[in-house]
């Protein structure tokens, strides 16, 4: 994606003012991190740092002060410690997939890289377990323990390559998080250190654990709270079978319509998604997974289970949808099929990025009932910025995925980009749902967080992270902004007209 602005202006709040770093400073600490690290796990030359300026939002980039890659938890702990001692500020990052700039670095701080840790530590095919280190690839753990005839079911589009430990920092869902959960619903322990170097263990291997819910607490809060340095997930046994679905419609409301009309019918789906016209001709031209092109909307249905809770599952999906007005519906034939059905779905991202230079991915979630009238909200956007926007979403839990497309080399087209999806999470507000379902706020929402939460929630906010982080060291500038920062966001909507959502439906 081309470079939208500077990630420290104060219009869209992407992070503190950040100055130039103090040399004695940034010695003393490359000297104090050396103590701990072998040579490959500090990086300091500019050569070195420029690969971790961003993470998947590329459009806002910073270099770090240095790169610390620690090889166990003892050294995380260690390097934490030296960074609370000085004062240093410290992003965690995994595999760099983010889409919300929840890596950015910061300038004056220390990036703590977690891909070395990247062990699967145990497995337990009794208690349907594995142990592992928060660099091990999503899909690795499936991977791992598929001869046993068990998977992780969360599944997000990034699995080949994001890690455990950034699903965790944003609570990531997939395709089939619908029926399974998200990783707060397949997590069941986590090894935390804190910016003091401590080790906190949260969870258990239990049903359940005395005093309050810091496991769920600590999923998706975007490393604001604490370093993870191991987690436990819980395992699924493999579906006797599984089939998908696909539904054409001659308009995306009638799409989105079918979708409440699914759930309605007392259906879940292991998996419900949907893609607009322009998605469906990206990816067929990318992967050529046999989509209609002719269709203004598909849905991706996917029944698993017994071979007779499939067969069942399957003929109501395709009644209700028939009855929703559905022109086309194929079932998938063969495993083969199925996965080249979602892989058209799990490709559209880069798929996307083949039309034009650049795009700019959203995320947020709204009720399944309000579908149709906010794609239809989108679609009245893409006309009023004139840019073109796919849409990609996880459709059975209401989490929409709007692709923008535009040209960074184009005069304003970036800055309309920004702002083309700045309404569209004032629409999903507007619609009673959220800026996010499962990027993360990260750098780029935090201004939209002045919008969701008031005054009282977000000095509660603040609150929970001075008790874990109070000198505010851990992930400064995302996820919750200060109070002076939306006064800052305010004012931008003023003067962008924006304060009274003049173009968007109201709910």
């Amino acid at each position: 994606m081309g470079k939208i602005e500077s990630v420290t202006s104060p219009e869209h709040g992407h992070a503190h003012e950040q100055g130039p770093a103090d040399p004695a400073l940034r010695a003393l600490l490359v000297e104090r991190l050396a103590e701990v690290l072998d040579a490959a796990g500090l990086l300091c030359e500019p050569e070195e740092l420029r690969p971790y300026e961003c993470d998947g939002l590329s459009a806002y980039q910073c270099v770090p002060l240095v790169v610390a890659l620690p090889a166990n938890e003892e050294q995380v702990c260690k390097c934490l410690a030296v960074c609370h001692e000085l004062g240093v500020p410290v992003v965690a990052r995994g595999a760099g997939t983010g889409l919300s700039g929840g890596a950015l670095p910061h300038a004056q701080g220390v990036t703590l890289g977690l891909s070395r840790l990247s062990r699967i530590l145990e497995v337990d095919p009794l208690a349907r377990t594995a142990r592992v280190q928060p660099g091990v690839r999503n899909l690795a753990i499936s991977e791992a323990v598929a001869p046993l005839g068990l998977y992780y079911a969360p599944d997000p589009s990034s699995q080949i390559a994001c890690s455990i430990g950034g699903n965790i920092a944003e609570n990531s869902g997939g395709v089939h998080c619908l029926k399974y959960g998200l990783t707060v619903h397949n997590v069941i322990r986590l090894r935390v250190a804190t910016i003091r170097g401590e080790i906190l263990e949260l969870g258990s291997d239990g049903l359940d654990t005395p005093g309050y819910d810091l496991l769920a607490l600590m999923i998706g809060s975007e490393g604001l709270l604490g370093v993870v340095t191991e987690i436990t997930v819980r395992l699924l046994p493999k579906p006797e079978c599984a089939q998908v679905v696909l539904a054409a419609f001659a308009s995306v409301a009638e799409a989105g319509a079918a979708v409440a009309k699914v759930i309605g019918a007392g259906i879940i789906p292991a998996g419900l998604e949907m893609m607009d016209k322009l998605a469906t001709a990206a990816v067929e031209q990318f992967v050529h997974a046999g989509y209609p092109l002719d269709a203004e909307a598909i849905l991706l249905c996917e029944s698993d289970g017994t071979t007779e809770e499939v067969a069942a599952e399957i003929a109501h999906v395709s009644e209700v949808m028939r009855a929703s007005g559905a022109t086309q519906i194929r079932t998938s034939r063969d495993d083969a099929e199925r996965l080249r059905f979602w892989s058209g779905r799990k490709a559209a991202f880069p798929a996307v990025g083949r039309i034009l230079p650049d795009y700019y991915c959203m995320d947020g979630t709204i009720p399944k009932r309000k579908l149709a009238d906010v794609l239809m909200g989108i679609a009245a956007l893409s006309r009023q910025f004139g840019l073109q926007c796919a849409n990609v979403f996880h459709a059975g839990d209401g989490n929409l995925h709007p692709l923008i497309m535009f040209d960074a080399n184009e005069a304003d087209q970036a800055e309309r980009a920004a702002q083309f999806g700045s309404r569209i999470l004032e629409l999903c507000i507007e619609a009673g749902g959220t800026i996010t379902g499962e990027h993360g706020v990260g750098a780029e929402k935090i201004g939209e967080m002045c919008l969701q939460f008031g005054r009282g929630e977000l000095e509660t906010f603040l609150g929970v992270k001075r008790t874990f982080d109070a000198k505010g060291l851990l992930n400064p500038g995302k996820a919750v902004p200060t109070l002076h920062r939306c006064a800052e966001f305010g004012a931008m909507r003023v003067r962008r007209g924006q304060e009274r959502f003049p173009d968007l439906p109201r709910f």
